[in-house]
């Protein structure tokens, strides 16, 4: 049910003083993802701050990461744009590298009917032979991939997942629901983890695993064993860090904390700007909380 396991973090792009890549810091933020609970890596992404990345770097990236932990963690390649065929052309640039799969959002800004999204996405598909998580977000992309049209991409062989970001657990239901069941759902939001899991998410892609992979893994496979006791305690205690993380756009705040807390990762590259330090302080306050769950 869980092609990449319960817990993906959505891996943020760690750059050096001067704005470019620092891969070396790259694959070692990759070994402690995978050391503090991460099943797999989702690089590249929106938290990875791809709208601001070259082609170059995102592959140098996908090699990087996969190069560091592709033995132990599954890699997944962010390649989705708003153009299908500048997609395609990513995603066979990162199976090349020999990424375990490829997540790709709704095509943004041009707002195309669900006839093109469905399109878009069988496209990126038809590309390769990876496995496709399907990124459902519409407060970024203006655009929701509704039930029906998620329903016929299931029907597509390497179409395997999706990302549910939508935050409306009355939508994550109806795709339990009409999606064939052996079709997994993975959060998108941090804090709407544990009531998706309860209506049939199998897990979530995280920003806060961060600074919490263990506990957020512990928290989802409490809920797996049935112990939702313990899975609601472990919620409400790292509600604090999933409301301080996004407290300013993401991943300003995560570089942040994780400058503060962890190694000094860089600042966002524009339009983002850094997190400010009460956002700083309430991520390490919270990270502070949640280490005594």
């Amino acid at each position: 049910m869980a092609p990449f396991g319960s817990l993906l973090t959505a891996m943020i792009t760690p750059f050096r003083e001067d704005g470019m890549v620092d891969f070396e810091r790259t694959a070692r933020l990759a070994n402690y993802l995978a050391d503090t609970g991460s099943d797999g890596l989702v690089v590249t992404g929106t938290t990875g701050e791809s709208p601001t990345l070259s082609d170059v770097e995102m592959v140098a990236i996908y090699k990087a990461v996969f190069d560091a932990v592709g033995d132990r963690c599954h890699v997944i390649a962010g390649t989705g744009s708003y153009d299908t065929l500048h997609s395609v052309d990513l995603s066979r640039r990162a199976a090349e590298v020999g990424v375990h799969g490829l997540m790709a959002v709704t095509p943004y800004y041009s707002r195309p009917s669900q006839e093109g999204i469905r399109a878009h996405f069988e496209a990126i598909a038809d590309s390769t032979d990876l496995p496709l998580i399907v990124y459902n977000i519409p407060s970024r992309t203006g655009r929701l991939v509704e039930v029906e049209t998620l329903a016929r991409l299931a029907g597509h062989e390497n179409i395997v997942a999706t990302k549910d970001a939508v935050e409306d657990l009355g939508f994550t239901s109806a795709c339990r629901q009409w999606l064939p069941a052996d079709f997994p759902i993975y959060s998108g939001q941090d804090s709407h983890t544990l009531p998706m899991l309860a209506v049939g998410a199998v897990g979530c892609i995280s920003v806060l695993a961060h600074f919490a992979g263990v506990k957020i893994k512990a928290m989802i496979e409490a809920f797996a064993a049935g112990n939702v006791r313990e899975a609601e305690r472990l919620h409400r205690g790292l509600m604090p860090l999933f409301a301080a993380g996004f407290l300013e756009p993401n991943p300003a705040p995560t570089k942040a904390g994780l400058t503060e807390l962890w190694e000094p990762v860089g600042e966002p590259r524009l339009p983002l700007l850094p997190a400010a330090s009460e956002t700083m302080k309430a991520i390490v306050d919270a990270v502070g909380i949640s280490e005594m769950l």
